[in-house]
């Protein structure tokens, strides 16, 4: 596919093994009448064992799209479907479960509880649902994310870098379908948010499992083998085997030729709901 008809392609083609399945999703805030739209009818599909990155403008709805595809808001229109499962039919209680259970989640600031060791953080998900962790299971995500001697240790003990892969150990262990990072390299210097980015990379290639990034970094979103983009609550294209100076370019364009919304205005929430 040509770099044009992939910026002509509204709808990114996927495979039919799709693990999720976002369909005409429209995110307005603040009432139908003067609200403000965030995401103006989005369809998306994201093939499993695949890593997407998700780019735009700023208030272009990256992040309203992570949180509507993780089931952390409710679309006030459309579909969102995981593993063909609805999630716009399941209740709150239902939906929490499927959180725990099915999806992970990376943030920039990597939302680890001080007071908790690393292998305690690790496991928080499993607790809080329940369920025991399977010792050969945590230590086996420990090894895979290069902390198996820092167990013991608590995040002041840390640096940014290995605090983010606790944040990813603690997403792996569940053995989610997808994966959702919001800006997972923010706040890390080059080298961190090099290793950080080969880690996922790793996670796709070697453990087979999806990846949804929101980055503003071309040089983040060319680890993906795809990039979304969106602009004013639309996609505006995707692009295939990205470089970061081929990312940078359409970024450019975006800045330039944005694609305009139903009502001309376009925003997303940067605040993320409590997951557990």
């Amino acid at each position: 596919m040509t770099e044009v008809a992939e910026r002509a392609s509204g709808n990114p083609v996927t495979g039919p093994d799709e693990v999720l399945r976002l369909e005409a999703v429209r995110r307005v805030y603040g009432g139908s009448k003067r609200g403000v739209v965030a995401l103006d009818g989005v369809s998306l599909g994201l093939e499993r064992g695949s890593f997407t990155a998700v780019m735009g403008p700023s208030g272009s709805g990256k992040s309203t799209l992570l949180h509507c595809a993780a089931g952390l808001e409710r679309p006030t229109s459309g579909t969102v479907r995981l593993d063909g499962e609805d999630l716009g039919s399941l209740s709150e209680r239902a939906l929490t479960r499927l959180r725990r259970d099915r999806i992970g989640f990376v943030f920039q600031a990597f939302n680890l509880l001080p007071a908790l060791t690393v292998v305690d953080n690790v496991t928080l998900p499993l607790r809080l649902a329940g369920r025991k962790p399977e010792r050969g299971a945590v230590e086996d995500v420990l090894e895979r994310v290069g902390l198996a001697d820092r167990r013991g240790h608590r995040p002041a003990e840390l640096s940014g870098g290995q605090q983010q892969r606790v944040a990813i150990a603690r997403a792996l262990v569940t053995r989610p379908a997808v994966i959702f990072g919001d800006e997972p390299t923010g706040a890390l210097d080059t080298g961190n948010a090099r290793d950080v980015l080969g880690l996922l990379r790793e996670v796709v290639a070697e453990a087979g499992r999806t990846v949804v990034m929101v980055t503003h970094d071309p040089v983040a979103a060319a680890y993906a083998d795809r990039v979304v983009f969106l602009s004013d609550g639309r996609i505006a294209g995707s692009l295939n085997r990205p470089t970061p100076e081929r990312v940078a370019a359409w970024m450019t364009r975006l800045r330039n030729e944005p694609v305009p919304s139903a009502n001309g205005t376009a925003a997303n929430t940067e605040t993320m709901r409590e997951l557990w």
